[in-house]
């Protein structure tokens, strides 16, 4: 039988994967959890094999917790669902080395499958979604021009950012011009859009 703990903050999706899962014959739901930070100790108490992970969760993200459950519990393997299928969002799930990557409006039965080959040991991904992810180019961005980037889309003007990252207002638009440049934008607000389509931010 296939342990499984399901994170889900949505109650009734959770509740029809919950019905979904029961009714196969090899798999059982041990555990349901409806934020980041319950995953590890919900999965540390039940142990189950495979952990069906939302990434927009509560708390933390799903990826963040995946990428903890490979390290602190090896013995389970992690399945994302969502319904994000962005390419940028694929990579960072392989990045996390989760086992399997799907969108929520999968058939049903695609799930149980995925289930049952990630609980042996292999790696299941939309290959749509693979492909897409093979064929995105990797952020050109550094890790500076992501922070600024992220600070300008949530309303934070030159100044602000500057007083926030303790820089000169002039070294902040040299970062919005690097960035605009790296990524072919027209200014700084399109680069804020393609940073996001592509889930850099």
């Amino acid at each position: 039988m296939i342990k499984v703990l399901l994170a889900e903050d949505m109650h009734m999706v959770r509740g029809a994967l919950v019905a979904l899962l029961d009714l196969e014959p090899d798999i059982t739901v041990v555990a349901q959890v409806a934020s980041g930070n319950e995953i590890l100790p919900s999965a540390r108490t039940h142990q189950p094999d495979v952990a069906i992970i939302d990434i927009d969760l509560p708390g933390k993200d799903g990826l963040t917790v995946a990428r903890e459950m490979h390290d602190d519990l090896p013995g389970c393997r992690t399945l994302i669902v969502t319904s994000l299928g962005r390419p940028g969002t694929v990579r960072r799930a392989l990045d996390a080395r989760v086992n399997g990557f799907l969108l929520k409006d999968a058939p049903s039965d695609k799930l149980a499958n995925a289930v049952r080959q990630v609980a042996v040991g292999r790696r299941v991904i939309d290959s749509d979604l693979a492909l897409s992810a093979w064929e995105t180019t990797e952020c050109p961005l550094t890790a500076r021009e992501l922070e600024i980037l992220r600070l300008a889309a949530a309303g934070h003007n030159v100044t602000d950012i500057a007083a926030h990252l303790y820089l000169s207002p002039g070294t902040v638009r040299n970062y919005f011009t690097s960035s605009v440049n790296k990524t072919n934008a027209r200014n700084r607000l399109d680069a804020i859009r393609i940073a996001q389509e592509n889930d850099w931010l």
